[in-house]
């Protein structure tokens, strides 16, 4: 790969360790990164305290200032990027995905890009049924329950043609052929 779109939703869940794989992706390649962010993606990384290290890590991201602004669906469309990752995705992404709503800059770019060739990958944050443990912002570990209608929305957009889910932050170094570090 030698293009990536990567998306960020507002998810808490797993946006720190996304974040760690994603700039260790990135310092081990020569892969070229555009990340984009939702307004929540937005708001989450600030709240995470991580705003400041996108910026520095990530010069090229651009923020949603409308489901079609910035213009990234078309370049997806035509093959200008190797892969759209969306990681982490909230159960609201994930519902909008499925159900073909495409009125945020991610839900829009997803809907966009599947009617292309470029492969589309999901972090979906509630896969499991039962419970999950995560980190607050302040760092505490706190447990979430997986709600039944999120969990299915994922099951549903893992059979979405042109969609693969990926299960844990660590699968994004199998897609650009990287062994997990030890």
């Amino acid at each position: 790969m030698k293009r990536i779109a990567w998306g960020i939703t507002g998810s808490g869940d797993q946006i720190k360790e996304t974040y760690d794989v994603m700039h260790d992706i990135k310092e081990r390649t020569d892969i070229e990164f555009m990340v984009f962010l939702s307004k929540e993606g937005e708001t989450v990384m600030k709240w995470y305290r991580m705003w400041d290290d996108i910026q520095r890590d990530f010069p090229n991201f651009k923020t949603d200032a409308g489901p079609n602004s910035p213009f990234i669906a078309g370049p997806l469309q035509v093959g200008h990027y190797d892969a759209l990752i969306i990681a982490p995705a909230t159960a609201n992404s994930v519902a909008k995905m499925v159900h073909g709503i495409a009125d945020t800059l991610v839900t829009n770019v997803v809907a966009q890009t599947a009617k292309g060739d470029t492969p589309i990958y999901v972090l979906a944050v509630d896969q499991k049924r039962g419970t999950v443990d995560t980190f607050a912002p302040n760092g505490k570990k706190m447990t979430l329950k997986m709600r039944e209608v999120d969990v299915s929305n994922s099951e549903k957009l893992a059979q979405m043609e042109n969609i693969t889910l990926l299960e844990k932050p660590e699968d994004l170094y199998a897609l650009v052929g990287l062994e997990m570090p030890e």
